[in-house]
């Protein structure tokens, strides 16, 4: 039976939610550094390998090119389609093969990864479609290579709707973190399941999703922030 006027209650309350606010920036830190390298790549090569693109023509194949685009551009549907409860389901053996247990924090890594990398890579692709073609053009003009146009053109004016769309990313990221806590990956999702559903103790529920509103408002306010000043740059 809870105690609530046991001063250890709430104490109790405070570590467990400390531990999974902690197991939740560890499982979201690692996935979205693997999303933002891998979503990057992938959004600027959905925008460089189309006919009219930068690497159209990869390794002097037209073919080559389009088959890439192709084939990225399924990959990143498919990433995008499928439901991420069943996407955790379909991704057991393949985690328990990765890190020898689909169970616990560094686990849960995988399924969010795998989530996070198709919805970054739409991110940046959209992003890198809304810079003018003027500024593309002119740097062919003055003889500017592929790599430097795609890095210093395409990619750095994009920077702002990039950042927006890592903010969204982030926020997403940690709605699936506690998706995939509730069903044994840690963190927030864990404890609101394990002590506020199983336990029947509504303040850790409570105590939860505060901390995971603070969380979404702060980091969607500060990509808002840093979009708006990388526009003026």
């Amino acid at each position: 039976m809870i105690d609530r006027n046991d001063p250890s209650f709430w104490s109790d309350l405070f570590e467990t939610i400390m531990k999974g606010a902690g197991e939740t920036f560890y499982t979201v830190g690692f996935s979205l550094l693997f999303t933002v390298i891998f979503g990057l790549a992938a959004g600027v090569l959905l925008v460089a390998t189309e006919a009219d693109g930068l690497l159209a023509k990869p390794f002097g194949s037209r073919a080559l090119g389009l088959v890439t685009n192709r084939v990225l551009d399924l990959v990143v549907n498919i990433g995008r389609s499928i439901p991420f409860i069943i996407l955790m389901i379909l991704l057991i053996p393949f985690t328990r093969m990765l890190v020898g247990s689909f169970i616990g924090p560094t686990a849960a890594i995988v399924p969010l990864t795998i989530a996070g990398i198709p919805f970054f890579a739409r991110l940046v692709e959209i992003g890198i479609r809304e810079v003018p073609v003027g500024l593309v053009e002119a740097a062919e003009s003055l003889g500017a290579n592929r790599w430097t146009i795609l890095t210093k053109v395409l990619v750095a004016e994009a920077v702002p709707a990039i950042t927006l769309g890592l903010s969204t990313t982030i926020v997403g990221l940690i709605g699936y973190s506690a998706m995939v806590g509730a069903v044994g990956g840690g963190g927030l999702g864990d404890v609101a399941f394990r002590y506020g559903y199983q336990r029947y103790s509504p303040e850790y529920m409570f105590a939860v999703v505060i901390l995971l509103i603070l969380l979404v408002q702060i980091f969607q306010s500060l990509g808002n922030i840093a979009s708006r000043r990388l526009s003026h740059r």
